[in-house]
């Protein structure tokens, strides 16, 4: 899937009818997103800025990072936020065999399960592919497997070091519709455009009367 648009085309959301790009409504909800963490000082950031507006939002962790900073993990859970699975390592579907992926995604589950909240396992249904890229067959054995695909409507493109924080903002805040998926990531590469822009995409929409939701299960 073709990663160089903000906003994604109608005509490639169609090509992949079974994956979740945008959840239409005709409410002023917006869906949040956050890639590749738990990461040390930025996630724990991330969620008290989202707390400041009463916002929830989905965060797509990697298995690795989650064994580095469960404790991170329990933070997001605790506001209220969902979980999902981006797999263990941080893998690319197009290059990697669809056994060795799928296995990836099998080892992040059972790390992000490992978890225990309340007393009770921590469970996600939602995976993201990093970098939207996934195989056919991997998404249909994904979904046989019960998985919610989660792509995106918006990308922010805050990781991308040549994109500047006024352009990230703008990427969202000029794209961005009641139901948008949109992508931020709270990892080290992104922070600087992602910390600039967030309360900012916050502030605006909430003034237009939006409020933000995580992704249902």
């Amino acid at each position: 899937m073709p990663t160089s648009f903000v906003k994604i085309p109608v005509v490639i959301k169609k090509m992949f009818p079974n994956y979740v790009w945008d959840i239409p409504t005709t409410d002023k909800i917006i869906y949040l997103t956050f890639d590749d963490g738990p990461t040390q000082d930025i996630t724990n950031w991330t969620l008290e800025t989202l707390k400041t507006y009463n916002a929830k939002a989905t965060f797509f962790c990697i298995g690795h990072n989650v064994e580095k900073h469960p404790e991170i993990l329990h933070n997001i859970i605790k506001e209220g936020h969902a979980i999902g699975n981006h797999t263990h390592n941080h893998l690319k579907g197009w290059k990697t065999a669809t056994p060795d992926y799928l296995e990836n995604i099998k080892q992040a589950q059972a790390t992000i399960e490992k978890q225990q909240f309340k007393g009770k396992p921590v469970t996600t249904n939602l995976f993201r592919p990093p970098y939207g890229k996934l195989k056919p067959k991997q998404g249909k054995q994904l979904l046989d497997l019960g998985y919610k695909i989660i792509m995106w409507d918006i990308i922010s493109f805050d990781w991308d070091k040549n994109m500047p924080e006024e352009d990230c903002l703008d990427n969202v805040i000029s794209k961005t519709e009641n139901g948008s998926v949109v992508v931020f990531h709270d990892s080290l590469k992104a922070a600087k455009n992602m910390q600039y822009a967030l309360p900012k995409v916050l502030e605006h929409f909430t003034k237009k009367g939006y409020r933000f939701e995580s992704i249902p299960y």
